[in-house]
């Protein structure tokens, strides 16, 4: 996968923030997925070192059987420290170095993280999204930001994430009986195509498949591909 990234990175919270607040508004949260979407990926990133490594996974699904076809994963300094709300600026330079392993190009990248449901409304996966130009969806764990009624128990139920007025997300049950998950437009894409793409990715468990792969690449560290003995994934 190709990465054009030219952009200068911030070394500072403050620097941080700014950019933040100035990438925000160019977020588009309609639909701009290709037709037919055939791949999906979800992405994650850990730590070593006492954080002063970033290891980041990619795992490249076919959808919609969810199979998957390629991945990567990369070891690189970290460069940014751990701020609440600046999670990205910690993630993301490794993330890239991931997906530009890539030899399938997703359509679609679900990050483990919010997208529109931050304090800023540029979250990890809004973040991704406009720096790659690509349809990225968050699908967060926990709540950052915003206020929500009760989700009822059944799988595919959700209730809007608010603050005040605006509507952030959704908070969605993805399996009956379990916790939900916090899920937000990252970037070229709506909340309700977001919310259906990831029930689509969901069809056992809690967390999507893009983010169960992607987790468990993560936080091996090793090499345990997810690929079947007939592919071979690029490692890094």
């Amino acid at each position: 996968m190709e990465i054009a990234f030219t952009q200068s990175w911030p070394s500072s919270v403050p620097e941080a923030i700014a950019l933040q607040r100035r990438l925000a508004p160019q977020v588009v949260t309609q639909d701009d997925l290709p037709e037919p979407m055939t791949t999906v990926a979800g992405v994650d990133a850990g730590f070593e070192d006492q954080g002063a490594t970033t290891r980041a996974a990619v795992v490249v699904l076919s959808f919609p059987d969810l199979t998957p076809i390629d991945e990567a994963l990369v070891r690189q300094p970290t460069r940014f420290p751990h701020v609440p709300g600046l999670l990205s600026f910690r993630e993301v330079p490794a993330i890239l170095a991931a997906l530009s392993q890539l030899r399938v190009d997703p359509d679609v990248i679900l990050c483990d993280g919010q997208g529109l449901a931050h304090p800023r409304r540029l979250g990890i996966a809004c973040h991704l999204g406009l720096l790659l130009d690509r349809p990225t969806v968050g699908v967060a764990k926990s709540r950052l930001v915003g206020t929500h009624g009760e989700v009822p128990s059944e799988k595919g139920a959700w209730v809007p994430l608010m603050d005040g007025q605006e509507r952030l997300g959704a908070v969605l049950r993805s399996r009956t009986g379990t916790k939900p998950l916090y899920i937000s437009a990252g970037h070229r894409i709506s909340l309700e195509r977001a919310i259906a793409l990831v029930l689509q990715c969901t069809p056992k468990y809690r967390l999507p498949e893009t983010t169960r792969y992607a987790d468990r690449l993560a936080s091996s560290g090793t090499r345990q591909s997810a690929l079947g003995d007939s592919q071979q994934g690029r490692l890094f």
